[in-house]
């Protein structure tokens, strides 16, 4: 993977962690900031990974449908040009303030990204587009899981004297 693209997949990361963390802080005002710069940067970390595994993983599914098409030992990874949109989309709508805006660009995004797997393996596009599809449901389900434990072991409290947790207020 090129310094160009590890630059822009820790880009859309960011952006993504922020649109899902500034949120959440704006309404704890008391959180501190290294806990602030820890939740981006897992966070970071997290959404870079899995936007990583988008080309892969729609690749993996073209070979489960059609596995003479991938066979040749070529993987589909991101390009600038086909990155590039996806920093577009992550910056201009932020997860929480633009949710249809946010999608809208995803699946454009995910156009691209089924045109260049149907180059690559030679499978019709609309099969290529379902491949992307089901590989970003799946990473998008995967990484709300995560949220969702993350949120719940971040949101605990320890328990008061009679053993049952503090509210949290």
């Amino acid at each position: 993977m090129s310094p160009v693209i590890v630059v822009l997949l820790v880009l859309v990361g960011l952006s993504e962690a922020a649109g899902r963390v500034l949120p959440l802080i704006s309404r704890r005002p008391g959180v501190s900031r290294t806990f602030v710069v820890g939740l981006l940067t897992a966070g970071t970390l997290i959404d870079g990974a899995v936007f990583a595994l988008w080309p892969l993983g729609s690749w993996a599914i073209a070979g489960l449908v059609m596995p003479a098409s991938v066979d040749d030992g070529t993987v589909l990874t991101w390009t600038p040009s086909l990155l590039a949109p996806l920093l577009f989309c992550a910056i201009l709508a932020f997860p929480l303030l633009g949710p249809l805006l946010h999608f809208a660009l995803c699946v454009g995004v995910g156009a691209g990204l089924a045109t260049s797997l149907a180059t690559e393996t030679g499978i019709d596009w609309w099969l290529a587009a379902g491949c992307v599809a089901v590989a970003g449901v799946g990473l998008g389900l995967a990484v709300e899981g995560v949220r969702h434990v993350v949120m719940t072991v971040g949101t605990s409290r320890p328990s008061g004297a009679n053993g049952v947790p503090e509210a949290i207020t």
